[in-house]
């Protein structure tokens, strides 16, 4: 079971320095905690990109975080590619023409 801290226990100036090394493994665990969620929700919201990547291992939090990443850059990439060929149809079809993609 977890320490308590009481008021007593913090208003006491000599108890001070003992309080704070009980709080820590309680700020910690609620630290480590918070990570795990956000990767959980990370792993929940990549779902795809994860199945396609390592279908049948278990992905590990710097798994998780790697495709985050990777996922990420994707994204930024996709919408500067976009942003930059929506521009050039004001330079003309020449720059225009570079935007195309190559048909299979």
């Amino acid at each position: 079971m977890a320490p308590t801290i009481t008021a007593s226990t913090i208003n006491s100036n000599h108890l001070l320095p003992l309080t704070n090394k009980l709080r820590k493994p309680i700020v910690e665990k609620m630290r480590r905690e918070r990570i795990n969620s956000s990767i959980e929700k990370l792993k929940s919201l990549l779902g795809g990109e994860f199945l396609k990547q390592q279908p049948d291992s278990r992905q590990e939090k710097a798994d998780i975080l790697e495709m985050t990443v990777y996922f990420l850059r994707q994204q930024h990439e996709e919408s500067h590619k976009k942003s930059s060929c929506s521009t050039a149809t004001d330079d003309g079809y020449s720059s225009h023409n570079q935007c195309l993609t190559p048909m299979d």
